[in-house]
């Protein structure tokens, strides 16, 4: 099986508004053209892989269940744009968490690239040609640690960050895949 680019995608600040522990999938707001540009991932047959810190599991702020219950609700909004999601990764690991899930530096945690070599395992990914998108710091260094090329989107966080560590920083998701698929190998 030879091995394939994809687009890792963290969640919250880049697919869908920022929302402080989203757990209710009724105040999931995908950013505007996000489905659309995961729709043209797809139709390029590129692998979309969310990798998502998801502390609020682990300082029992919400569950597994309110976590799936709002990725079910993306997956229905990007349906109706014809897109979807390949795979989810959710790291609940924090210095803050409860019982388990209390490591301050968990492999999976972001800016650890743990998800995204997990994710390059169990999927047969090329990391040296993948990218990470995201809003924050920890989210391109995550991406740079797993070997792959790394976006800044100015949504979210990311208007706060400072892109130089970044390979390409756009305004929003849309134009980030815009700008890779443009220069896609």
């Amino acid at each position: 099986m030879s091995m394939k680019p994809a687009i890792f995608l963290d969640r919250d600040g880049t697919l869908n508004e920022e929302v402080d522990f989203l757990s209710d999938p009724d105040q999931l707001v995908l950013i505007p053209g996000a489905g659309a540009a995961v729709a043209r991932l797809n139709a390029k047959g590129i692998p979309v892989v969310v990798v998502t810190n998801q502390s609020g599991i682990g300082r029992g702020k919400y569950g597994w269940q309110d976590f799936a219950a709002v990725m079910s609700r993306m997956g229905t909004l990007l349906a109706l744009e014809n897109a979807r999601i390949d795979a989810v990764y959710a790291s609940p690991h924090h210095e803050h968490a409860l019982g388990e899930y209390a490591v301050a530096d968990h492999p999976e945690r972001k800016p650890n690239p743990g998800m995204l070599l997990r994710a390059a395992e169990e999927h047969g990914l090329d990391l040296s040609r993948s990218w990470m998108v995201g809003d924050k710091a920890l989210d391109i260094e995550a991406g740079r640690r797993a070997g792959c090329k790394v976006a800044l989107v100015r949504t979210g966080y990311g208007h706060k960050v400072d892109g130089s560590a970044a390979d390409l920083v756009a305004e929003d998701l849309p134009e980030a895949v815009d700008r890779i698929l443009s220069q896609w190998p």
